[in-house]
């Protein structure tokens, strides 16, 4: 019998995550997200804030038509 195989083939090539969004100067729903996003961070909630960029990032390509 053959020994299965435990490794992968090759490496594997990750790419970095992306950078938070930016809010549009002058809309309050981009700053209610992005304060949310800080306060997030300051009290050591990245999982909250990883949610906050998924809702900056909907809400910019929704009502700002960003991509």
């Amino acid at each position: 019998m053959s020994t299965p195989k435990t490794t992968m083939a090759g490496p594997v090539n990750l790419t970095l995550p992306e950078g938070d969004p930016n809010p549009v100067a002058g809309c309050r729903q981009c700053l209610g997200v992005a304060v949310t996003r800080a306060n997030a961070r300051s009290v050591g909630d990245y999982s909250k804030a990883t949610d906050t960029n998924v809702v900056l990032r909907t809400h910019l390509r929704e009502d700002h038509g960003a991509e």
